[in-house]
């Protein structure tokens, strides 16, 4: 692998130095998703024992919690919308028209093309890089991504882990609350499991509890969260998962530790790891079975140039 390099010696203390090309080679879209494969479906199956499935996504409709510039409306023309068609069976149909940030709305994964760095003072295509250093003019158009679109993710089908730091707290974290490398360890602990568990690819989640708020609160939901600080957002890359997921809606802890630093698990886990992050999860049964391993599922939507996508993530237990 050519040497990785800095543009800004001013760098991110989420990137360091040294942070592209990635580890897959200068040319890769798909970060950590290159782990998945035959294997990772083996283990996952070994971990299932009770063949039930467990959603982990929460419903889509108007109320759900919306970050300030965001929408969703979904309308139905017509009544039906067709028909009806054929003399004898007079068929009918309902369609609907969806406008929402399809990729970054309640439930979702980021792709990898979803966050990046300014490099200096002056704000513009050239010097806005994301993930393995593509600048932001190689990947940008009006229609949507040209690199690192979401439709370059694959499907995961991987052994989970569930880190219950609500439980471990045994209350629902507070806003700005910082989740530490200590807290995960002593998640491991009071599981039962220790640091061995970890293995390439797997999809960790991490459950702080602010899961609870996002129908009670919606209208503050996005106002702050629990979450990872960077130093276990370092702890967990080393791990090389494939996903990081939470209950939160961001991962990171909002507002972040240093108000200078925004959004540095974001900038570490996916600029520097590729990656992906899993947002907005819903937790709370998978907590309950206290199965703390087991199968993580999700198919992206392959929405070419879609900055990340909805979806239903799974559980087999």
């Amino acid at each position: 692998m050519a040497e990785q390099r800095s543009d800004d010696p001013a760098e991110s203390p989420a990137l360091g130095t040294h942070w592209y090309p990635s580890r897959w080679g200068a040319e890769d879209q798909r970060g950590n998703g290159n782990l998945m494969g035959p294997e990772k479906i083996r283990a996952a199956l070994a971990l299932v024992s009770r063949h039930e499935i467990i959603k982990l996504g929460h419903p889509y409709d108007a109320q759900i919690p919306l970050a300030p510039g965001r929408l969703f409306g979904l309308r139905m023309p017509g009544g039906p919308t067709g028909g009806p068609h054929g003399g004898r069976s007079k068929t009918v149909w309902n369609d609907e028209f969806l406008a929402t940030e399809i990729g970054q709305i309640g439930t979702h994964m980021d792709a990898l093309g979803h966050l990046g760095r300014q490099i200096g003072e002056k704000a513009d295509h050239g010097n806005i890089r994301f993930y393995n250093g593509n600048p932001l003019s190689e990947i940008w158009s009006p229609y949507g991504l040209t690199r690192l679109g979401i439709e370059k993710a694959p499907v995961f089908f991987t052994p989970g882990l569930l880190l219950d730091v609500q439980g471990l707290k045994g209350r629902v974290m507070d806003l700005g609350e910082e989740i530490t490398p200590a807290d995960l360890q002593a998640c491991l602990e009071r599981q039962g499991l220790s640091e061995t568990v970890f293995a390439p690819g797997d999809a960790v989640l991490i459950r702080t509890g602010h899961g609870s708020r996002f129908r009670t609160e919606a209208a503050t939901f996005y106002d702050g969260a629990p979450g990872l600080g960077l130093a276990a957002a370092e702890w967990l890359a080393e791990k090389a998962p494939s996903v990081v997921g939470a209950d939160n809606f961001a991962v990171d802890v909002v507002p972040p530790v240093d108000p200078e630093v925004f959004h540095p698990v974001h900038q570490h886990l996916i600029m520097k790891h590729g990656i992906y992050l899993h947002e907005g999860m819903k937790l709370d049964e998978l907590a309950e079975t206290h199965a703390w391993r087991f199968a993580y599922i999700f198919a992206p939507l392959p929405i070419v140039g879609a900055t990340g996508s909805p979806g239903t993530p799974i559980a087999l237990i």
